[in-house]
């Protein structure tokens, strides 16, 4: 079970970092 909370955490800081680049840097994504 360990791999499955290991995933989600990966899985919510990539949302979390695209978000973060996605207000930081909106010109990346045009």
């Amino acid at each position: 079970m360990v791999a499955v909370y290991w995933i989600a955490g990966v899985t919510a800081a990539g949302l979390l970092a695209y978000l973060f680049v996605a207000l930081l840097k909106p010109e990346w994504f045009s």
